[in-house]
């Protein structure tokens, strides 16, 4: 069975943000500045807030296809529209700096052309002109960044999910969520509530200034090499947990993949609304294990998850095959 993401090159060892810095993981809130590289033992990764990379146009393709499918994914609630319009000129002002593809000039107060070149595309637009842009602003973006992208409205006292465009969702729904609490949407994960941990990130991300842009990294384990494992497509994907579980060991090295998710936490200059950028990265476990210090670590973080956040993780059926491929086909010794 093939997957459905190209084979792995060196590049893709050499950006890959590992996720475990010890042989042990729990939740926690593991935020740090953004901006700074941080090294790995194949390269380092997290220079660029945005990054844009060999997956570029697939991945856009693969967004555009999800988004006609299902327009739900994208969302963004009528007094959000201000922060949409700050997060797509946030985002083109990062692209601008760390791209020579892709410039940003503001021509008069409120008018700016923005160039593309890897996309064919040059725009100009006048901010809260909805007029001036070939789609809404955050699908406008979202047609041009690999990330997915969230936005937090702070009221009320609490951070409310209410726009986005979430199509690589990793088991869960953007369009089900989109107007609840931040306290809401993390209801259903085990353990942080009764050690604090959404609490704290909760009151972590009240306190962001203006500006300010902290990372965080999520993981969990995909078959074939999926993007889109969202609970809506679950009938697509659900089943191919059963089928590498079932199916020969030997083949567990190029369908399971670790998925790492770079989450940056931006609090825009303009609207103060709260940024979520989501961008995905998946390696097969094959080349993880070219890898050794990586294999070893993922085998030890493997075995000793706790079962409810495997089950949350919807990792139950995957884990024992990538243990035992692991051993078998990873140099892990037993």
């Amino acid at each position: 069975m093939t997957t459905s993401r190209p084979a792995p090159v060196a590049e893709d060892l050499a950006r890959y943000p590992f996720p475990f810095p010890k042989d042990q993981y729990r939740y926690s809130t593991n935020v740090e500045p953004s901006g700074a590289s941080t090294p790995t033992a194949a390269g380092s990764w997290g220079g660029h807030r945005i990054v844009v990379d060999r997956h570029y146009h697939r991945e856009l393709a693969e967004r555009d296809r999800i988004l006609a499918a299902d327009p739900s994914r994208h969302q963004c609630l009528p007094h959000m529209e201000a922060a949409a319009w700050d997060a797509m000129l946030t985002v083109m002002g990062d692209l601008a700096q760390g791209y020579p593809e892709m410039e940003l000039d503001r021509l008069e107060h409120h008018t700016y052309r923005w160039r593309n070149t890897l996309l064919g595309i040059d725009q100009i637009f006048v901010i809260g002109d909805s007029a001036s842009l070939p789609a809404p602003p955050l699908l406008y973006l979202s047609s041009q960044i690999q990330e997915d992208l969230v936005l937090l409205d702070q009221r009320e006292s609490q951070l409310w999910g209410d726009a986005g465009v979430v199509t690589f969702a990793a088991d869960w729904s953007f369009g089900f969520d989109v107007g609840m609490s931040f306290l809401e949407i993390h209801g259903p994960v085990p353990r942080i509530h009764d050690e604090k941990i959404i609490t704290r990130a909760h009151n972590f991300l009240m306190r962001l200034e203006p500006g300010q842009s902290y990372r965080r990294t999520n993981w969990t384990l995909t078959v074939d090499g999926k993007l889109d494992t969202s609970t809506e497509t679950y009938p697509q994907w659900g089943r191919d947990r059963r089928t590498l579980a079932d199916g020969p060991l030997e083949e567990v090295g190029d369908r399971l993949f670790l998925r790492t998710e770079v989450q940056h936490l931006i609090r825009l200059p303009h609207s103060g609304a709260i940024m979520f950028l989501i961008r995905t990265y998946l390696l097969p476990f094959a080349a993880i294990a070219s890898v050794p210090e990586w294999s070893l670590r993922l085998y030890r973080v493997l075995e000793d998850l706790p079962s409810d956040m495997a089950d949350y993780k919807g990792i139950t059926r995957t884990r024992g095959p990538g243990l035992r491929w692991l051993r078998e086909f990873g140099a892990v010794a037993p």
